[in-house]
């Protein structure tokens, strides 16, 4: 189900994050790139305490990501986008709910798969521009002695605990939009309880 292009859109993610090593003491929740990057410092610390079992204990890589990542990004801004609007708009408390801890799930195996990847990759951040409203854009570069730099966009959302990712784009293909197209073509099938259980199945194997 999950494409090889999104396991590279989380792959860079994390390889960019890597390249950021000073610890930070609390999330700032006003400016999106000092959050972004008290993420990878976080991240990248408890990568760097277990790498030795990072291969053969992923539950390590998931308590991570749900201590350090979860915690800011916008789940239901994502689930909300990922899907088609009559399907979200249709579905019950209790879908929805159920939808956005299971896509939670599928995102973060996705993105802890990656994470055996890293070689020598390091990331820079340009400024934010304008950022008038309450969705920004932080451009980066991915940068490796192996490859052509690789542009990475991320995409937060402004709430009331401060600026939340919700998607990333990597050479200007959406991750959100990876799982859309993915999604649609499993509800063009059924319903959403028939995405739901594909989603079930997924993150049980």
């Amino acid at each position: 189900m999950l494409k090889n292009k999104i396991v590279f859109m989380f792959m860079t993610l994390i390889l960019g994050w890597m390249a950021i090593v000073t610890p930070v003491s609390a999330a700032p929740s006003g400016d999106p790139v000092s959050l972004l990057q008290y993420i990878a410092n976080n991240m990248i610390s408890g990568l760097k305490n277990n790498k030795a079992t990072l291969k053969t204990k992923p539950s390590i890589v998931y308590n991570l990501a749900y201590k350090y990542v979860v915690p800011y990004a916008s789940l239901n801004e994502m689930s909300k986008r990922v899907l088609p609007p009559r399907i979200w708009n249709a579905a019950s408390n209790e879908q929805r709910r159920q939808f956005e801890e299971l896509f939670t799930k599928t995102v973060i195996r996705t993105y802890a798969s990656a994470l055996t990847n890293y070689e020598d990759q390091t990331i820079k951040f340009f400024p934010v521009r304008g950022g008038a409203g309450n969705t920004v854009e932080v451009q980066s570069q991915i940068i490796s002695s192996q490859n052509q730099p690789i542009s990475v966009t991320y995409r937060l959302v402004r709430t009331g605990s401060g600026w939340r990712l919700f998607d990333m784009s990597v050479e200007g293909v959406s991750m959100l939009g990876s799982f859309r197209a993915q999604f649609a073509d499993i509800l063009s099938q059924g319903d959403m309880n028939t995405l739901l259980n594909r989603l079930s199945g997924h993150n049980s194997r």
